[in-house]
């Protein structure tokens, strides 16, 4: 779980709890180009998915009329920039990859594909406070470009901050955060993996910055005298970011006939999508074959909507990705496959037959 934001009066900031991901680390023996590679990518949804997400609830008297309505504010907001995800709303948390909840004091999300680890019957974001003004909005913003993927701002490797410790440790230790100094060094002192941000610089603007006192860091020194103010909407590296991910769709895949094989992408994080229309009900085997690690899920569409069928993740496995499934005549898949690393000798190619 990744946590929120939240702007205070000094000298109370009040953040959120950061948990280590559930996802699995790739394997150490994994070359480092190819190990980085998928760390970058794993989080990341497959282009073109959507996210259903539900209120599980409104947060009870304590909180004020119209945090659903923030929470949906912000996820149109992302959505606006052209991205090629969808969101649609959903009464059944069964049905929700995204279970929003309003009640305690927390605010955090699970990050990315993260969200999918978390049981059923959690929320894997939280609001713990007011969203309705414009620092709430920008808390809603930070706390779904979590949903999105990605991680806080602060923890960039390329900021280029050495943090005053022993003062954030002993600040963060006391109301209202109450923190553990294992729970305060994976939220702000941590730095991320160089693969999870691929060598982006740093971006105070960024809407998942925290508001940073002054005096928590000590160099650079204009950091270390000014603090960093709290964003309070997405800056325009934010809008590059996302879209570098979920650039909007291709109206028309590539169909693909029995018995083809088609060249996959082979830069980190490319993505293909192909359609499939069999001409007799059978089972099919649907792979790739080559150097690449892969993951790869198909869909069926289903008045208009695609659903979920099934999915393959190989990285980091040293074998190729492959789908064992019955199609049917007359209907309508989409299979995608987005690329984690390519490497070696040969060729990647998918086919089925």
């Amino acid at each position: 779980m990744a946590g929120g934001k939240k702007a205070a009066a000094y000298p109370a900031p009040q953040f959120c709890s950061v948990k280590p991901s559930a996802t699995p680390a790739p394997r150490l023996d994994l070359a480092p180009a190819r190990a980085s590679a998928i760390r970058t990518v794993r989080k990341k949804w497959l282009n073109g998915t959507v996210l259903h997400y539900c209120f599980l609830d409104t947060g009870g008297p304590d909180r004020p009329p119209g945090q659903p309505d923030a929470v949906r504010h912000a996820i149109t907001e992302w959505k606006d920039l052209g991205i090629g995800l969808d969101f649609r709303e959903v009464d059944d948390s069964s049905e929700a990859e995204v279970r929003i909840s309003f009640k305690g004091d927390k605010s955090e999300s699970a990050v990315g594909r993260d969200v999918l680890q978390v049981p059923r019957s959690q929320p894997t974001t939280s609001y713990g406070w007011d969203l309705t003004d414009a620092s709430g909005h920008a808390t809603a913003l930070h706390e779904f470009g979590h949903v999105l993927g990605f991680e806080h701002e602060h923890q960039n490797p390329n900021t280029g901050i050495e943090w005053n410790d022993e003062v954030v440790y002993a600040a963060l230790a006391q109301p209202p955060n109450r923190w553990d100094r294992p729970t305060t060094f994976f939220n702000i002192i941590r730095k991320l993996d160089p693969s999870e941000v691929e060598g982006s610089p740093f971006d105070k603007d960024s809407v998942m910055e925290y508001a940073i006192r002054p005096g928590w860091i000590r160099r650079p020194k204009q950091l270390r005298l000014q603090g960093i103010p709290e964003p309070l909407s997405l800056s325009a590296t934010d809008k590059e970011d996302v879209l570098v991910w979920y650039p909007a769709l291709v109206a028309q895949p590539h169909l693909l006939k029995p018995r083809e094989s088609v060249l996959l992408p082979t830069g980190v994080g490319d993505q293909v999508d192909f359609a499939i229309s069999p001409t007799a009900t059978r089972k099919y085997s649907i792979g790739t074959f080559g150097d690449a690690d892969v993951l790869m899920a198909l869909f069926e569409r289903v008045n208009g909507e695609l659903r979920y069928v099934t999915a393959e993740d190989d990285s980091g496995e040293d074998r190729n990705a492959r789908l064992g499934v019955k199609l049917f005549k007359g209907r309508n898949y989409l299979l995608r496959a987005r690329i984690y690393s390519a490497w070696g000798a040969g060729e990647a190619a998918l086919m089925h037959w």
